[in-house]
């Protein structure tokens, strides 16, 4: 459990240190692609509570989703149609969903 607190700090050490600017044409894509890899990653934490994780399948999530909703804001920008909302609220969702099962699992054990 320390090794993904570990790579979440250092992940925000470097987001932080490193000077990357997203231009804004592309902010609303990858707004939304991190917020699928953040699923992904609580979908991962939950698995290994859970002691189902598989790392497949959290590899082949994390990029996948984070792909698919890139995609699909990229449609629905080329069709002039905010889809980038519903992919915030489906992935928001499923995080807190993900958070709470966590939280659970995690207060069960003590």
């Amino acid at each position: 459990m320390i090794l993904p607190i570990l790579g979440l700090l250092a992940g925000l050490a470097i987001g932080f240190l490193a000077p990357v600017t997203i231009p804004l044409a592309y902010a609303k894509l990858f707004s939304v692609a991190l917020l699928a890899a953040l699923d992904a990653v609580f979908g991962g934490l939950r698995a290994a509570v859970d002691e189902k994780f598989d790392n497949q399948v959290f590899l082949s999530g994390f990029f996948s989703n984070a792909l698919m909703a890139a995609l699909l804001v990229f449609i629905g920008d080329r069709l002039g149609i905010d889809l980038y909302y519903v992919a915030l609220l489906a992935f928001g969702f499923r995080i807190f969903k993900n958070l709470a099962i966590l939280r659970r699992c995690l207060l069960r054990k003590r």
